[in-house]
């Protein structure tokens, strides 16, 4: 037997226990569900084979495919007590707590007298399943198709547990909902399948925190394997704050899939931050099905060594009157490598559409790749849309101009680099995440030895 065929038995395997328990404690719809899902993992596999596979060009995930994970979340709340202290968090924040896929009630605070109003819903997914919340078998893997994704559909067949918010219609949630998943430092090498489902009623609005955190294991650290898939709906005239950390150990691997759903007059805003990771991929998609819709998507992400970053963001204007503004950053040391690929579809009677993108990378060493791919596919004739991409070392002329002010050429590098970050840094509006995420970025830049150039 090969080691790849092993490597599917591990996964059925654990598969087959997953499914036993849920037959026996959970509805038929969801066990239905997870088969679909497993079957269709087991036609598709991993996207290994580049050549001819557009999406995964210039991502190599056989790392992943090769890697023996085993299911995690059979660790203890305490193994997650050293990840927590990274993350972003606030007592008076409506805190969720997974560890290593599972919800940990002790590390939470779901800060009761602030979720119990107007019929806002705040939980760990397993229990609203269980619960029988008839939105949970309304919205889930409905945005989120698996017919055609191998990482989604592992995702959807060991579904089981995560985050599920809904804020009913015309009720505005104050307090941010703080979504942290942890991976901490285990003996053996994991995988986790973390699900976050957000449904925004009519007239609802809300901000929404997803970090993935990973503890360091030192040199002698497993690999960690993080498949997380979120779905997002808005409904008509609802309002979103999202943002989505990835801040996992340098031993890990992270695949994202993210799609948003956006209905009529509603506002979608996006800030994603990476940092850390072996391998990282952010699939996000965002469908803007109802007139008047607008979303921001912002991204900001900082790569050394031998890490690889792939941002692949994708825009659907199907209805007329909608907007999307895209803007990602990199900032790339080392031998690292980056991957963006922004595609905006505006649909043949989506008229008035305005769509504009831009990327941007910073390479702070002569070994640092990335590979921009913007795109527009425009099927109307009467919109305003436009895109860019940049890609360059820290500019020279600036760097002298903070040199005759005193400064020694490392620190003027490393203020350049970070008034770099902190455009992106900047749009979010919760003053506690952005110090949080100015601080995280800021210790993230290399200290010395950037490469300088033209402008970036």
């Amino acid at each position: 037997m090969t080691s790849t065929a092993t490597r599917f038995d591990n996964y059925n395997s654990d598969f087959q226990a997953v499914r036993e328990r849920r037959a026996a404690d959970g509805p038929a719809w969801l066990t239905e569900l997870g088969d679909q899902a497993w079957t269709k993992f087991s036609e598709l596999g991993f996207p290994t084979a580049r050549r001819g596979n557009e999406r995964w060009k210039y991502t190599n995930v056989a790392p992943i495919a090769k890697a023996d994970f085993g299911l995690g979340g059979l660790l203890t709340s305490e193994s997650g007590q050293p990840a927590l202290g990274l993350a972003p968090r606030k007592e008076d924040w409506i805190n969720l707590v997974f560890v290593d896929g599972r919800f940990s009630i002790a590390l939470s605070n779901l800060n009761d007298s602030k979720v119990a109003i107007n019929g806002v819903t705040v939980n760990n997914l397993a229990d609203a399943i269980t619960s029988s919340s008839v939105h949970v078998e309304q919205y889930l893997a409905k945005n989120a198709g698996f017919q055609d994704d191998g990482f989604a559909a592992l995702n959807t067949a060991f579904l089981g547990d995560g985050a599920f918010v809904h804020v009913p219609d015309g009720c505005v949630l104050e307090s941010p909902v703080n979504l942290i998943y942890l991976t901490s430092a285990s003996p053996q090498s994991t995988v986790n399948y973390p699900r976050t489902l957000i449904i925004m009623g009519k007239g609802a609005q809300a901000t929404v925190i997803e970090s993935y955190i990973g503890a360091d294991g030192g040199e002698s650290g497993q690999e960690s394997f993080t498949n997380a898939v979120t779905e997002i709906a808005l409904n008509e005239g609802a309002n979103l704050d999202h943002y989505r950390l990835i801040a996992e150990s340098d031993h890990a691997f992270h695949v994202g899939t993210s799609r948003v759903n956006l209905g009529q007059d509603s506002v979608f805003s996006s800030a994603s931050f990476a940092t850390g990771t072996t391998l990282a991929r952010n699939d996000f998609e965002v469908h803007l099905n109802g007139t008047g819709a607008s979303c921001t998507l912002n991204g900001l992400y900082l790569t050394t060594e031998g890490q690889h970053m792939d941002n692949l963001i994708s825009i659907d204007h199907a209805m007329p009157y909608t907007t999307s503004q895209l803007t990602y950053k990199g900032i790339l040391d080392g031998k690292s490598k980056a991957v963006f690929g922004g595609e905006v579809l505006v649909r043949k009677d989506a008229q008035k559409v305005s769509a504009h993108q831009s990327d941007k990378n910073l390479l702070l060493s002569a070994q640092a790749e990335v590979d921009s791919k913007p795109s527009l596919l425009i099927y109307a004739d009467d919109v305003q849309c436009g895109h860019g991409a940049t890609a360059g070392h820290v500019d020279k002329d600036s760097l002298f101009y903070l040199r005759s002010r005193g400064l020694d050429p490392d620190t003027a590098s490393r203020m350049l680099v970070h008034a770099f970050a902190r455009d992106i840094i900047e749009t979010v509006k919760n003053e506690h995440l952005k110090q949080y995420l100015d601080d995280l970025f800021l210790e993230a830049i290399p200290q010395s030895g950037l490469q300088i150039g033209g402008a970036a």
